[in-house]
């Protein structure tokens, strides 16, 4: 892992304060819509971007917004988010992704938390589009977010070593949510959204063996059921209507997929 930063200054001076509040930003290969990103963040005090193991042009994009990158390369999602984190300064700390955009509402609201809150972490809601379709119901059990814990101070917040949804670990008094939404663009269509979840199911598959316990056949077709409910009607999926059933769909064959492919598949 290496930090690239800017040369300190010769001259004598008292310690500066810490930044009041950092943006870090998580990258693997993002080209096609880091700038955008980016240009979003110019509210924070200091911008922090994680490059792991980027072969595009993600390097020369972030380096036109900032000069604090950290390189390296990272097996699991947890560890280089844990890097980016502990290579903040800020007092707080705003963590998002690439495919994240931060509107004009949220960064205002963002800034007066970083100035004002006694709390430790506070989460924020997302609103997820797939391709140009906001679909705001229905997400969860595994396949999406629809509130997550992307601001926090300083040493509240550490991810876990699981290959995909890493554990998330948080410490302190939870503030308010937030009223403005994180844009969220989780998948182009529904092909992209096919090819997430064989994704997310290899890795977890991987995560199952590694444990040495992956479970039973009858217990995860068992979950089909649950998860499916869970998101169509607990979490309100059927307000969106195809798209509700297609989310429901997904996060239902999560964990049979999982256990299936660490049952039958080899490494």
């Amino acid at each position: 892992m290496s930090i690239a930063t800017s040369e300190p200054s010769t001259a004598p001076t008292q310690a500066a304060a810490p930044p009041r509040l950092s943006a870090l930003v998580v990258v693997r290969n993002e080209e096609a819509q880091l700038a955008e990103c980016l240009s979003r963040l110019a509210f924070a005090d200091e911008l922090v971007i994680v490059l792991d193991r980027c072969e595009d042009r993600s390097r020369d994009i972030a380096r036109e917004f900032t000069e604090r990158i950290v390189e390296g390369a990272w097996e699991r999602e947890g560890g280089r988010r844990n890097a980016g984190i502990a290579a903040c300064c800020g007092v707080w700390i705003l963590e998002i992704d690439a495919d994240e955009r931060v509107g004009p509402d949220l960064a205002r609201e963002i800034a007066a938390i970083a100035t004002g809150s006694s709390a430790d972490w506070h989460l924020i809601p997302v609103d997820n589009y797939v391709g140009d379709r906001l679909v705001r119901w229905g997400w969860g059990a595994s396949f999406g977010r629809s509130a997550h814990a992307g601001l926090f101070r300083r040493g509240a917040k550490r991810w876990g070593d699981q290959r995909v949804h890493p554990a998330v670990a948080l410490s302190g008094v939870q503030g308010p949510t937030l009223n403005a939404r994180l844009v969220h663009h989780v998948d182009r269509n529904i092909s992209d959204m096919l090819r997430r979840l064989d994704r997310y199911t290899s890795l977890r598959a991987q995560d199952l063996r590694d444990s040495g316990e992956i479970g039973s056949f009858a217990r995860n077709l068992r979950r089909i059921a649950s998860r499916f409910w869970k998101c169509y009607v607990g979490r309100r999926g059927y307000r969106e209507g195809p798209w509700g059933f297609l989310i429901a769909l997904c996060a239902a064959l999560y964990p049979i997929l999982s256990y299936l492919k660490a049952r039958l598949e080899s490494e």
